[in-house]
């Protein structure tokens, strides 16, 4: 199992914690996701989910950090910032406290992909999952996530079926994973629990 490992290579800026003031909202969300068991750790100490914002008007964006996933309420030094990425080289460079998740090129991705999406939510479930698999936006089977290739599958999906409406999608070759987007995190959540109700 390589839950958790990041795949992409990280370039690691060390800076000061990012302000309370911008991320208020995003560190209120992912405590609440925590309470939920849909962001946490598996019994082997691995730890999934994560969530990120946009900074406004760019392709940058803050994420929770990698290996948080155990934390039931993560602090300012737990997020950092995504300045720059390269999907075909499989790159990222993030400046702050902490690493970025290590699903943070899919985040990329679709950050890239459309300007309107201003935050995404990333849970694990498996009930819930395996409800979604395939009754939504799904990406294929032998793709990893944290990958190029993942990066590619959210393209697809956003290509070839109604991912820009339904704003959900199922990670097949991530066992758990399902993500939500919105132009808010209001928007992002909403659509998750929309979903989960069913």
């Amino acid at each position: 199992m390589d839950e958790g490992v990041i795949k992409y290579h990280c370039h690691w800026l060390k800076d000061e914690p990012i302000s309370c003031d911008v991320i208020q909202d995003l560190m209120q969300w992912r405590d609440d996701l925590y309470a939920l068991g849909l962001i946490g750790v598996y019994d082997n100490g691995i730890g999934f989910g994560n969530i990120s914002i946009r900074l406004k008007d760019s392709r940058e964006f803050i994420v929770s950090g990698t290996q948080t996933g155990h934390l039931p309420k993560l602090q300012p030094e737990h997020y950092t910032r995504v300045c720059a990425f390269n999907l075909t080289e499989n790159s990222l460079t993030c400046q702050g406290p902490i690493k970025a998740s290590s699903e943070s090129l899919t985040h990329a991705a679709i950050y890239s992909f459309n300007s309107k999406i201003n935050a995404i939510i990333h849970v694990h479930h498996p009930e819930f999952w395996r409800t979604l698999l395939f009754q939504v936006p799904t990406t294929r089977p032998e793709v990893p996530y944290g990958t190029p290739q993942m990066a590619e599958e959210m393209f697809r999906l956003f290509q070839q079926q109604d991912l820009t409406h339904q704003k959900i999608l199922v990670m097949a070759g991530h066992e758990d994973g399902v993500l939500t987007f919105g132009e808010s995190l209001a928007e992002a959540a909403e659509v998750l629990f929309q979903y989960w109700k069913r």
